[in-house]
């Protein structure tokens, strides 16, 4: 099996087998989840994790909850603001080994043309050679941020208390990597 130690060159991420979603709280009660359909990045890394990066894009017009009407909402001036603030982007700080299964990344998260350090730690999926030939790598993580330091404030109040939308909003990510 391989280990994050042996993880060497450059995996570019394959969108057809990765994921990057996200979940709210929404009017308090229940959660609503959504993703973004098209987004790109690639890592590179040598023996050991030296000079290990990660870059990822995504096109914030692609997001999608499973409801017209509300992607129509996200991409307007209350949320993303689309038209002027087209991508989403992450670009590693530091990449280390919190153990031999789990990446822990930190990075710069951009959106709506802020930018916020996050650390998100990677569940290290392991390493497989498809029926093409190609050597994938996976991996899967998630953190919590909060909406309102990215400048998305929208929000409604609730006759019984609380309001619409949660501000802390959890990022999940699941990617399938190709090596080059």
């Amino acid at each position: 099996m391989t280990t994050l130690s042996q993880l060497d060159g450059t995996y570019t991420i394959d969108p057809a087998h990765s994921r990057l979603g996200f979940v709210a709280r929404h009017a308090m009660v229940t959660k609503v989840r959504g993703s973004f359909g098209e987004f790109e990045g690639q890592a590179r890394t040598g023996a050991n994790l030296e000079g290990a990066s990660i870059e990822v894009t995504a096109q914030m017009n692609s997001i999608d909850t499973g409801n017209a009407d509300r992607d129509g909402h996200l991409r307007t001036g209350d949320f993303f603001e689309v038209e002027k603030y087209p991508t989403m982007t992450f670009r590693s700080t530091e990449i280390a080994a919190a153990d031999e299964d789990t990446l822990r990344v930190t990075g710069d998260l951009t959106i709506k043309a802020v930018t916020k350090p996050v650390t998100i730690d990677f569940e290290f999926g392991g390493q497989a050679t498809d029926p093409f030939g190609n050597e994938r790598i996976g991996f899967d993580g998630s953190t919590v941020i909060n909406r309102k330091d990215f400048g998305i404030e929208f929000n409604a109040a609730l006759e019984t208390g609380g309001v619409l939308v949660s501000d802390k909003i959890t990022l999940e990510i699941e990617i399938s990597a190709i090596k080059a």
